[in-house]
């Protein structure tokens, strides 16, 4: 794995050994971040303040500080993964504009102030987008004009997002993602 674009373009990240990390593919990575940069509804990346919720390897964070993102929270349950996307961090020289958490990304610890970006990247087909997103509104981690993306498997139930509207939706491979803001009446 490689970043894309940016200041590190180009600089290998690692993923964590275990089959229940399942890293964006490098295509999927591109793709998506071509959207943020280019989107009229987007926010845009640099000053962002991200967060990274089922880090992994911290692949889609990284990225984003690579294209200009201040600063980016980083969050995963699995001991190793935290630990990868430390030593990732270090390797990229990051360390004073990240933080990363061992915690449930479903339930994301509360930030002030909020996220520009939030990347939502669970193991495909169990369940988690959708807890994970009514958290997001609950916390209010979700700045006002902030995109949350979502990416879960292809061939898995439409995304059910209330409070949320819809900017965009992509297929790349076998990934489906999509755009999503705060509703207006939330």
């Amino acid at each position: 794995m490689r970043i894309i674009a940016g200041s590190q373009r180009g600089r290998a990240i690692v993923a964590p050994k275990k089959h229940s990390t399942r890293p964006t593919a490098d295509r999927t990575r591109q793709a998506m971040f071509n959207v943020l940069e280019h989107a009229p509804w987007s926010p845009g990346i640099p000053g962002a303040r991200v967060l990274d919720l089922f880090a992994g390897s911290g692949a889609l964070g990284l990225e984003a500080l690579s294209r200009g993102a201040d600063f980016c929270g980083f969050v995963d349950d699995d001991a190793e993964a935290v630990a990868i996307v430390g030593q990732n961090i270090a390797a990229l020289r990051h360390e004073a504009r990240c933080e990363t958490q061992r915690a449930d990304a479903t339930r994301p610890a509360p930030a002030l102030p909020p996220f520009t970006l939030i990347f939502l990247d669970p193991p495909y087909a169990k369940g988690l987008v959708e807890p994970t997103l009514a958290q997001i509104l609950a916390q209010g981690l979700l700045d006002a004009a902030g995109v949350a993306v979502i990416e879960r498997g292809v061939a898995e139930a439409p995304l059910a997002a209330p409070g949320y509207d819809i900017l965009d939706s992509r297929v790349w491979g076998a990934a489906r993602v999509w755009f999503l803001k705060r509703s207006a009446a939330v």
